[in-house]
């Protein structure tokens, strides 16, 4: 066991209306355990302190529910998950919720579905698959209520992997640092170009000064087939 302490979060939660009963307590605690104590072994998170995963990881995850309205029984998707964040602890937080975690790094999948049998949970399932595969594949394409990503690349190139993984009403939703608004300014073409609206930023407090921004964008119209384009073609000539 670790100093991991969810409880220490849960009054935060509770004022945005996130009630943490006990046994959602109980299996974020184990697996921000698992975390910490499988990260000795192989690298799942740059942030070792159990202090710091809490708030930098499982409590930036958990204000992903303060901003992006997630219907029931959404099917979500968590684009380039690394350790599962946000998918498995929106996941544990909303059991109600049908969860794909998509990586294209075996390892970190192999963790997640270690946490998955030991935490009993269902209807979540790992994909391991570049994003731009599952973007042409007829199992993920527009197949997903929101399809969501965490510090995975530059918001044109984040949209043109995520969007088409989303169904027409449907949400993007980025989570983003500093470089928010800059990015969001250079993605209009691609949200243009791929069927989304115009995405809009929300910005939050983390810890001290850290801000954490949230981009969202309503998926308005299908994605032409041609997107996602080819890996080296969606970074070297963003949309």
């Amino acid at each position: 066991m670790t100093d991991f302490k969810i409880e220490k979060i849960a009054p935060l939660c509770a004022g945005f209306g996130v009630a943490l009963d006990a046994e959602k307590i109980r299996r974020l605690n184990l697996y921000g355990d698992m975390l910490l104590c499988r990260n000795k072994e192989i690298n799942l998170t740059a942030i070792t302190q159990p202090e710091e995963v809490l708030y930098k990881h499982f409590y930036d995850c958990i204000l992903f529910l303060k901003h992006i309205k997630v219907p029931q029984n959404a099917a979500l998707i968590d684009v380039g998950t690394g350790a599962g964040f946000p998918g498995m602890v929106l996941k544990i937080v909303r059991p109600d919720i049908n969860v794909t975690l998509l990586d294209s790094l075996n390892k970190r999948l192999v963790f997640l579905n270690e946490v998955i049998t030991e935490l009993g949970l269902s209807d979540i399932c790992t994909v391991h698959m570049r994003a731009e595969d599952a973007g042409k594949s007829k199992l993920h394409r527009e197949k997903y209520d929101v399809a969501c990503a965490r510090a995975v690349a530059n918001l044109p190139v984040l949209m043109e992997y995520c969007v088409p993984l989303v169904k027409k009403g449907g949400l993007f939703a980025a989570m983003k640092g500093p470089s928010a608004a800059e990015e969001a300014e250079r993605s209009l073409n691609a949200a243009r170009l791929l069927g989304a609206e115009k995405p809009i930023i929300i910005c939050e407090t983390l810890t001290g000064n850290e801000q954490r921004a949230f981009v969202i964008s309503k998926k308005i119209s299908q994605t032409p087939t041609k997107y996602p384009r080819k890996p080296s073609i969606i970074s070297k000539q963003p949309l």
